[in-house]
């Protein structure tokens, strides 16, 4: 058992070093898990943004739906487990007297157990990895270590590749935000040699026209540049 969670931690390890989709990542991820713990038949990734959870990972859409439904009612192990940041592992027939709703969806889905880790990458993101079995006795304080195992393992790795998204998406900003200045002062230079104003009348042409028009600043100088030059500018 040690040994194939050692292997998934490997194909995770793997992943990170060719994937630069983190939503590809953790559904990688799940896959992973079905593997790596036994008696799990399916398995889901909650990530808490504000504080709402949202599956997003999953290896079937059998078990989004039952994750979906926690979410809306505000309720079920999927939620505890997320929102508490504490293991929650329970049969459905033990989850009927506190989440009935979860435990007959979950029986009409085929499922027989739940066991979920915490799972926290950054101050923004925490959730859970979350495991159903078809079993009624599907997951044992065994299983509950294995997975924990693998959670608090693949956690920094996780960590270490959201910062990285993190800062790769500054710069796709940054690099967007240089363009578009340099558009706009490719605009104003226009608007000065054409009405003979300053660089601050200029700008306040276009923020004026910008807002009368309902349109962004961007989009108008884009067009004022391709008019006069007759190239369309990016």
């Amino acid at each position: 058992m040690l040994d194939e969670v050692t292997s998934a931690l490997e194909s995770l390890t793997a992943t990170l070093a060719t994937e630069d989709d983190f939503a590809v990542l953790l559904h990688q991820m799940c896959a992973q898990v079905v593997n790596a713990v036994p008696g799990v038949d399916e398995a889901t990734i909650t990530l808490l943004t504000d504080h709402q959870p949202a599956t997003i990972a999953s290896t079937s859409d059998v078990v989004t739906r039952l994750d979906t439904d926690q979410y809306a009612a505000g309720h079920g192990p999927c939620v505890e487990a997320a929102g508490s940041g504490k293991l929650v592992r329970v049969s459905v027939a033990e989850a009927a007297g506190q989440w009935p709703d979860f435990a007959r969806d979950a029986a009409a889905a085929g499922f027989g157990s739940f066991l979920s880790a915490p799972l926290v990458i950054t101050g923004e993101y925490g959730g859970g990895v979350n495991c159903y079995s078809r079993q009624d006795g599907g997951f044992a304080e065994l299983d509950e270590k294995l997975l924990e195992l693998y959670t608090s393992a693949a956690t920094p790795a996780l960590r270490v590749y959201s910062r990285y998204q993190q800062a790769r998406d500054t710069v796709e900003h940054l690099r967007t935000a240089l363009t578009s200045r340099a558009v706009i002062d490719q605009a104003k230079g226009i608007l000065m040699a054409v009405r003979q104003i300053s660089a601050d009348e200029a700008f306040t042409l276009l923020v004026e026209q910008s807002q009368r028009e309902n349109r962004k600043l961007r989009d108008l100088a884009v067009q004022l540049v391709s008019q006069a030059t007759g190239i369309t500018a990016t």
